[in-house]
Formats: C-alpha cells, sequence, structure tokens
C-alpha cells in the first residue's frame, strides 16, 4: 500500500467516518428520539393523542381524510365545516379531546380550544410562542411581516402600520370604490332586463379584489399588479400541495421540473415588484410628484424616515429593496385574498337566508340610497356588520393558526417542551356550543347586535383576524372594502342560490367553496 492510499484511509477515518456519523445521530435524533421523547413527556402529563409514527407522523392519514371529505359535500344549510376544512384536528378533538396532539412529520401538534389560552399564546408579552418554521418551499410563496421574529418584525411593522390608519384608508376610498362600480356595471350589462343571471360569483369577486388591492397597493401601476396574480396563483398551485407533506431537506435543489419552475416564477415575480420599487424610489429621490396615497407609496415614505432615523442612531436603516419586495408580495396575497373569500361566503349565505339580505339591502338603501356609498356612511350599516361578522365566525378565511415553543413553556398547567407546535383553530373555537350556545353551528348575525364583546359566553371565543401583537395589520382594510363591495352589490342586484351550487367548504390557503359559489342574479 503506497504512503498516498494510507493518507487517504487516514482521512477518511478521522474526518469522513465521524462526519457521517455525526449526521446519522443527528437525523436519528430527529426522525425518532426526540419526537419520541416529547410524546412521552405530554403523556406523562395527562394529554392524549396520536401514536408518533416515526419520520411521516399522521401525513399519510392527513392525505386520506382530506380526499375522503372532499369526495362528500354537506347539505345546504350547514355550517358545521369543521370535519371537512380541518378533518384531521377535529377528529382528535373526538378521540382524544380538546387539547390533544397529532403529528405534522416529527413534530407534535397539540391543539388548543380554551380561548383564554389562546389569548396568551398570541399575546406573547414575553416572544415565548413564536410563529413555527416555514419550509424552504414556502419561502417561494410569500414571508414579508407574516413570517419574522423579534426586532425584524417589530421594525417592519413600525414601517408598514401608517400605510393602514384610517386616515390613510380613506385616502384609498376611489380605489374600493371605482372597482366595484367596474363590477356592478360588468354584471348589469350581463343580466337581461327580463330574467336572471345564472353565475359563479367566486370568481368575479377575486378580480375585483384583486383589482382594489393592484389599485391601492400600486396607484397607476395596477395593470402590472395583476401579472403578480397570475404568477402568485401559479406559484400557489406549485408549493401547496408539496407543503402539506412532510419536507424533505434538501428536496428544493434537485433539478426537478416543478422546482425549475417555481423558481422561475419567483424570479420573474421579483423582477417586476424590484422595477416597480425602484422606479418610485428614484422619482420620490427627485422629489417628483407620485402617489403617496397608496400602499407601496406610504410604505417607502415610512421607510425613507425610518432609514434616515436609524442612520442618525448608527444602526442599518429601514427595510432593503428585497424587504419590500417580499412586504409587496404578502400585500397582495393577503390583501385580496381575505376579502374575496369573505364577500363570496356572505354572498352564499344571503342567498341561503333571503330574510337577511332582505334587511341588509333596506339599511343600505336607507343610509345611501342609491348614491355610491362613502366612507363616513359605513359606521352606520349595523345590520352589514353583524352579516359579516357572523360569515367571519362560521367560515373564517383563515381557519388555524399556528405557534411553536422554542424553549420549555407552562401552559394551563402543561409544561410543554421545545419544538412543540400549538394548535389554534379559530373554526373549531368559532363553532363551539360551549363558547356560542346550542345555536353555534346555525347563521344568526343577531348574536353580534350589541358587538363582539357580548356575542359569546367566553370572552375572546372571536377572533377572525386573530389576535394580540401580531393581529392581522390589515383587518380594517378587507372589512371596509366588504362593506363598500356588499352594499354596492345590495343596491342593484338580489340574488339566490342557484340549483347547480354544492355546499362544499374546503382549504387551499384560505376556505374557499370547492365547486365555486353558483349564484342567480336578478336586476332590481
Amino acid at each position: 500500500m503506497t504512503l498516498m492510499m494510507m493518507m487517504m484511509m487516514l482521512l477518511l477515518w478521522v474526518v469522513v467516518v465521524p462526519l457521517l456519523s455525526f449526521w446519522a445521530w443527528r437525523t436519528l435524533d430527529w426522525v425518532w428520539l426526540t419526537p419520541r421523547r416529547i410524546e412521552r413527556e405530554l403523556r406523562r402529563q395527562g394529554l392524549r393523542g396520536n401514536h408518533y409514527r416515526i419520520l411521516y407522523g399522521d401525513a399519510k392519514d392527513d392525505v386520506r381524510l382530506f380526499k375522503d371529505v372532499r369526495s362528500r359535500p354537506l347539505p345546504l344549510h350547514c355550517h358545521d365545516i369543521g370535519p371537512r376544512v380541518l378533518p384531521r384536528f377535529q377528529k382528535a378533538i373526538k378521540d382524544h379531546g380538546k387539547t390533544s396532539f397529532t403529528w405534522l412529520g416529527p413534530f407534535p401538534r397539540v391543539t388548543l380550544m380554551n380561548p383564554e389560552l389562546v389569548k396568551e399564546v398570541l399575546s406573547n408579552k414575553f416572544g415565548h410562542f413564536m410563529r413555527p418554521r416555514t419550509t424552504p418551499l414556502a419561502k417561494f410563496l410569500v414571508q414579508g411581516l407574516l413570517s419574522h421574529e423579534g426586532e425584524k418584525w417589530a421594525k417592519h411593522r413600525r414601517i408598514i402600520n401608517p400605510a393602514f390608519h384610517l386616515e390613510k384608508l380613506k385616502l384609498m376610498y376611489p380605489a374600493f370604490s371605482a372597482s366595484c362600480g367596474e363590477l356592478i356595471r360588468r354584471w348589469d350589462k350581463m343580466i337581461p332586463d327580463e330574467g336572471c343571471l345564472k353565475l359563479d360569483v367566486f370568481p368575479e369577486i377575486q378580480n375585483v379584489t384583486q383589482d382594489v388591492i393592484s389599485r391601492t397597493a400600486f396607484g397607476s401601476s395596477y395593470e402590472e399588479g395583476r401579472r403578480i396574480f397570475e404568477l402568485l396563483t401559479e406559484q400557489i398551485q406549485l408549493i401547496v400541495p408539496v407543503i402539506q407533506n412532510v419536507y424533505i431537506p434538501g428536496y428544493r435543489f434537485l433539478p426537478t421540473p416543478m422546482n425549475r419552475k417555481r423558481s422561475q416564477v419567483d424570479r420573474e415575480m421579483k423582477r417586476i415588484l424590484r422595477d416597480m420599487i425602484e422606479k418610485r424610489e428614484r422619482a420620490m429621490r427627485k422629489g417628483e410628484s407620485s402617489n403617496k396615497n397608496d400602499l407601496l407609496g406610504i410604505l417607502l415614505e415610512s421607510n425613507m424616515k425610518e432609514g434616515e432615523e436609524e442612520h442618525g442612531k448608527s444602526k442599518n436603516g429601514g427595510m432593503t429593496t428585497e424587504d419590500v419586495i417580499e412586504e409587496c408580495k404578502l400585500f397582495y396575497l393577503a390583501g385580496q385574498e381575505t376579502t374575496a373569500v369573505l364577500l363570496t361566503w356572505t354572498m352564499i349565505l344571503l342567498g341561503m337566508y333571503p330574510n337577511w339580505q332582505a334587511k341588509a339591502r333596506e339599511e343600505v338603501l336607507h343610509v345611501f340610497g342609491k348614491n355610491t356609498p362613502d366612507m363616513d356612511g359605513l359606521s352606520s350599516l349595523k345590520i352589514v356588520t353583524m352579516i359579516l361578522y357572523e360569515v367571519l365566525r362560521l367560515y373564517p378565511p383563515v381557519p388555524l393558526l399556528s405557534r411553536r415553543t422554542y424553549k420549555t413553556m407552562e401552559l394551563g398547567g402543561i409544561s410543554f417542551p421545545p419544538g412543540v407546535l400549538l394548535m389554534l383553530p379559530i373554526l373549531l373555537i368559532h363553532s363551539d356550543p360551549d363558547f356560542w350556545g346550542e345555536d353555534a353551528k346555525e347563521f344568526k348575525p343577531e348574536r353580534f347586535a350589541e358587538g363582539i364583546s357580548k356575542a359569546s359566553k367566553v370572552a375572546g371565543a372571536f377572533f377572525p383576524f386573530g389576535g394580540g401583537p401580531r393581529v392581522c395589520i390589515g383587518q380594517n382594510f378587507t372589512l371596509i372594502e366588504a362593506k363598500i363591495a356588499l352594499s354596492m352589490i345590495l343596491q342593484h342586484f338580489s340574488f339566490e342560490l342557484s340549483p347547480s351550487y354544492i355546499h362544499a367548504p374546503y382549504t387551499v390557503l384560505t376556505v374557499q367553496p370547492q365547486h365555486g359559489a353558483q349564484l342567480k342574479l336578478h336586476k332590481l
């Protein structure tokens, strides 16, 4: 054996074998030792749940459950949608109790159904409960304020906040009414003077909310904004099926057609946004007239002020261009999606309950007549507000929130080790008879007649936009847009469910009608 060969053998034993042994141990600890240790600790404290299965956890059962429930629609007027939208958690609660655990791969998921504990988790006063780590693939979809923690989150929230102040939202009113007005005129032309129009309103409303966020986010650049929606839609279709399963580390680096397509879509989206941002920044630096009343203009102005203040303190000031790009992607995705599904379910439910549709229309006509709704009158819409709250209760756009423990935390008398995912099922809490009474799964907007605080038996049982410091920054934006759009629709049309409508709520990123929202529209 030559000296060179002996040196290579020695190198193998000294470097490569220990390295391989280290990674083998890390892998074993990740997929078996740590999950089993956490499971024993949870069971020791009285929690019940599914037994851990190596690596995949409950993933295979989750796929089977989703496939099963999506094959069976619900009866009309059935609002008990938990078994269809959150089948895994609904089943775990039924089998093991309200505080029980399931598995997302090697990570335990503990379901919390107590509103007081949910409030404690969301308040996050000391930063003890963090957002779950997203898979690298999820970062292709959206990051921004939604995914940041600590000082970075605080800085971004501080910079973005001014864009969602009420006085700024009032300046965006022309964009709201213009987009909704175009919808009304299009439907008016489509409906014959005698008779009705059968229409799937879900894609129609999606187009309107996309137009609204494009106008309010980028002003005169909303045509370019429409291309962003096309790319986001494509990216959702490429990513969501993958992130719902266990992520295999390193998978995104494989040169598969899907991975290449995801990277291509991401690059194009960032290119469009970067060009729009840099163009606006150049105009602002030159002092040229630019639209400062859209989200991007307000965001960039706030970011420049932050940068100037932080620069004086010798800190890294403001957000980078890449940061702004991610926040714009979040504007697009969250800004249009939440309002679109809220409006769609509201029209479906008002089609189911014509008495509430008539009450809402009477109120709108009393406040606005046939005039275009104005911002000041929106606060007078009590019945419309009650209806929107009840829709948000039964069909919350986001049915589930999650947080994770990064160190041992005591909550409700139970000590949760690091690495536990705490699942906060908005939908299931919103429809729990213990908090809402025996009619919890019925559509009864009158329960909000005296406001949110008196609608439920337990404080904190209604949180469609989350809660605590990380409450959805765009909730006022969504409610204002929904009130304007719904008011204008009620002024001009009556509607009912089409015989072809199939009641089948399901989750993509939000709670959507699986087979569309087929309605029959009549001119008034």
